[in-house]
């Protein structure tokens, strides 16, 4: 059995980085990916549903949504299963953040940054030749001159992070490695005996939790491996039985852990009236 929760799942990210009591751990692992002007000396949880103002009414989720400090606003999401139009999605969650800021009245159209960190337990890097772990994307013009700093996206392809224990050499490396690895550790690896990440282990060791707490984590896990099962999103040749039936047991479960109806869509390809019947 496992010592450690998988982080990949919804229950085991949002327990590590989530909460009021470990946003010390979120500000750390933040503040590897900022650039030195925007530091966090500390952060505030956001309400995470964000109502689209779109035919639709769709809901949009995050799986974290902070803001610092200085101002500076962080989506950051777990990407558990690769899906269409990911980068699509990337832009559409940004525009939230972006249209919260406007005001009636006199206004200048000045926003806060606004940073979309994305860690991904799939490759969207399609060419192997450009694969690369950390993606880290701002806007720019044709000569490469950065043209608005105050929106950056960061994917982390966590599948390319292939660093062993002996070729850590920075304190994001160590966060990237404690994440990739957490599941599978039956000890704290000596380069990880630090203060910071002793509290990350002891927040992530299953021993310490309640038995409704084991309850749903087992629920998270169940739906990450069930989606892990179906990372391909292809569905221009239709499903067969077997794939259909499999998405929907997929879809039913997701209802259950309260997924938004887009995010079923994406993950399992069904139709919103298949996905309604259930």
């Amino acid at each position: 059995m496992n010592k450690y929760i998988n982080p990949y799942t919804d229950f085991g990210f949002k327990r590590l980085f989530g909460t009021e009591g470990n946003k010390d751990l979120l500000v750390d692992f933040l503040n590897c990916l900022m650039p030195a002007k925007h530091q966090i000396t500390d952060l505030s949880f956001r309400n995470v549903e964000q109502l689209g103002e779109i035919p639709t009414d769709r809901k949009s989720i995050y799986d974290i949504y902070c803001r610092g400090a200085n101002g500076d606003l962080f989506i950051v999401e777990m990407q558990k299963a690769k899906i269409k139009f990911f980068k699509d999605r990337a832009l559409f969650y940004i525009t939230f953040p972006i249209r919260e800021q406007s005001q009636k009245g006199d206004w200048d159209y000045k926003l806060l940054p606004i940073y979309y960190i994305a860690i991904l337990d799939f490759p969207y890097d399609e060419h192997e030749e450009i694969r690369k772990f950390d993606r880290n994307v701002q806007l720019r013009d044709e000569d490469g001159f950065v043209f608005y700093d105050k929106l950056g996206f960061r994917f982390l392809q966590m599948p390319f992070f292939n660093k062993t224990e002996n070729e850590l050499k920075t304190h994001y490396d160590k966060w990237c490695y404690f994440l990739k690895n957490l599941d599978s550790f039956d000890h704290i690896p000596q380069i990880l005996n630090e203060p910071l990440f002793d509290k990350a282990f002891k927040t992530a060791e299953l021993a310490a939790m309640t038995g409704a707490e084991l309850f749903e984590y087992e629920q998270s896990k169940m739906v990450y491996w069930e989606l892990k099962s179906a990372m391909d999103t292809s569905r221009e040749e239709g499903f067969d039985n077997g794939e259909h039936t499999k998405a929907l047991k997929i879809a039913k479960n997701m209802i259950v852990k309260g997924y938004s109806m887009i995010e079923i869509i994406e993950m399992t390809g069904l139709l919103k009236e298949e996905i309604e019947t259930i």
